[in-house]
């Protein structure tokens, strides 16, 4: 009796030792869910709540899943927008495991999900593109049309048609994207959470030609400042010239006033002082013109019967 209790309590301890060899515990943490598995097929529900779970040991396979919100970016698509503009478009979405059972059997890992949401979310980006135009897609509000017809500027941007007033912008669209990646998604057992425009730019060749046409209106619009500038200032020189004509032209009146009535002062005082002694101003005088007009080197003809001679006869030698 006691060598078959013996060789009962070994096999006892080698069942219990292959037992907990096959790890028949799992723990689920928090932010994590599992769907367990029995030679590859799913068995019962799917495990949400964080603890300590059991399992049949070498039989049953424990699949985790994230329970976390998840990133997916794209790759840039190449689409043509309603009004023929061909652009890149570069989205980025937010989306969570919400069926972990329906996850693994559709999709099986995370892998597989990105290449699910790389259709589901590219046809819903190209759908909505194509059926807007280039200017909703970049714009979300007419803020910037009204803030511009205020200030009266950037007229090359309105010619350009780059203010053309939207009726869908930016966000409606992202939200109809997004409404249409979500029809698809449960089905996957995939919740979209959001999706976001991360970049919208024109293709390579067609980029080359709007620089080009950018550096063409800037230029023309520089030429245009520089035009006004150059009026303005040619507008300002002549009115600076006429200012100044007639400011010399109001100097020299006032000159030729004053010098009037000097030479008119200067007449009056030579006749008084002729009126009161006429031969001492005569007499004065020709000295003056004797001292202005005669030097040592001077020789002078007179006749002598000259004024100017006159005085001359009077000097004793």
């Amino acid at each position: 009796m006691n060598k078959i209790n013996s060789i009962l309590l070994i096999v006892v301890i080698v069942i219990v030792a292959v037992i907990l060899s096959g790890s028949p515990l799992y723990i689920l943490y928090e932010g994590q869910q599992a769907v367990i598995t029995q030679f590859g097929k799913p068995i019962g529900e799917a495990k949400v709540s964080a603890g300590l779970k059991l399992k049949i040991p070498f039989i049953q396979k424990v699949n985790y899943f994230e329970k976390r919100l998840l990133e997916w970016d794209g790759y840039p698509t190449q689409i043509p927008t309603k009004d023929k503009k061909y652009i890149w478009i570069d989205t980025t979405a937010r989306w969570q495991i919400k069926d972990p059972l329906r996850f693994l059997q559709s999709v099986f890992d995370e892998r597989g999900a990105h290449a699910r949401l790389d259709d589901i979310v590219d046809s819903a980006v190209r759908d909505a593109a194509t059926n807007h135009n280039l200017i909703s897609l970049v714009r979300s509000s007419n803020r910037i049309i009204k803030e511009l017809e205020e200030l009266r500027k950037q007229k090359e941007f309105i010619e350009e048609g780059a203010l053309e007033k939207i009726m869908v912008g930016r966000e409606e669209i992202r939200k109809e994207i997004l409404a249409r990646a979500r029809e698809l998604a449960p089905s996957y057992g995939i919740e979209l959470i959001d999706v976001r425009i991360k970049r919208v730019n024109y293709i390579e060749e067609v980029r080359a030609k709007v620089y080009e046409r950018m550096i063409a209106e800037r230029k023309r619009a520089a030429e245009e400042y520089r035009s006004e500038g150059r009026g303005i200032r040619a507008e300002i020189e002549g009115k600076t010239g006429k200012e100044l004509k007639a400011i010399l032209s109001d100097a020299y009146k006032n000159a030729q006033g004053i010098k009037g009535e000097a030479d008119a002062t200067s007449t009056q005082i030579y006749a008084d002082a002729y009126n009161k002694d006429e031969e001492l101003f005569s007499f004065l005088k020709t000295l003056e013109t004797y001292k202005n007009t005669i030097t040592k080197n001077t020789v002078i003809i007179l006749t002598t019967d000259s004024d100017y001679f006159k005085y001359l006869k009077k000097i004793s030698p």
